[in-house]
């Protein structure tokens, strides 16, 4: 009898154990996009994104828990105009030569229903780690007629104060301080 008892929490826990791990999902780069909206005098407005990124995301819809780590490569910022891209990458903004990435990485995944609707994390950029917070405009995971397997993704967004991560360049000009993040993001169910 206590052997049967063993084996059955033994049993138990072992498929609690796989199943509070959920799945893990591979950044599709093709579908995953990191761009950026500042206001530019109240005129217009400018806009980039980074063309380079990776990373995983571990998602247990069950239990309603994830994990993301993000890595963008700053190198890559692409905002259409050549002169921008190089003042960007330059020690003024992204700093590239001594911060080649930033970093996303958070383990607070909130849900409305089955859908998630923010993920709460830490961002790391010009050497500095500041929480940041993305809510989702769009959420779904779908069986992908070409794949042949889920892919999860979404658009979440946020707006964060580039001041406080050291990227106070054009600030004394009046060039804003809040940047838009919006991040487009699918990912790839991995065996």
């Amino acid at each position: 009898m206590y052997l049967k008892t063993l084996i059955a929490a033994t049993l138990a826990t072992t498929a609690l154990g796989a199943h509070a791990a959920g799945s893990t999902y591979a950044i599709d780069p093709t579908h995953t996009f990191v761009t950026f909206e500042i206001d530019h005098f109240g005129a217009s407005t400018n806009r980039g994104r980074f063309d380079k990124k990776s990373g995983t995301v571990q998602l247990d819809k069950a239990a309603k828990t994830g994990k993301v780590d993000l890595t963008i490569d700053t190198g890559s910022i692409n905002s259409g105009t050549g002169a921008f891209d190089k003042h960007l990458q330059s020690k003024d903004f992204f700093n590239v030569a001594q911060h080649p990435t930033a970093r996303f990485v958070a383990d607070k995944f909130s849900f409305n229903g089955d859908k998630v609707s923010e993920v709460a994390g830490r961002l790391t950029l010009l050497g500095k780690t500041h929480p940041v917070t993305l809510k989702s405009t769009k959420f779904n995971c779908y069986q992908n007629p070409m794949l042949k397997v889920e892919v999860c993704g979404g658009d979440f967004e946020t707006t964060i104060a580039r001041s406080q991560w050291g990227m106070q360049w054009g600030l004394e000009y009046g060039f804003a301080d809040n940047v838009r993040l919006v991040v487009q993001v699918e990912a790839v169910k991995q065996p």
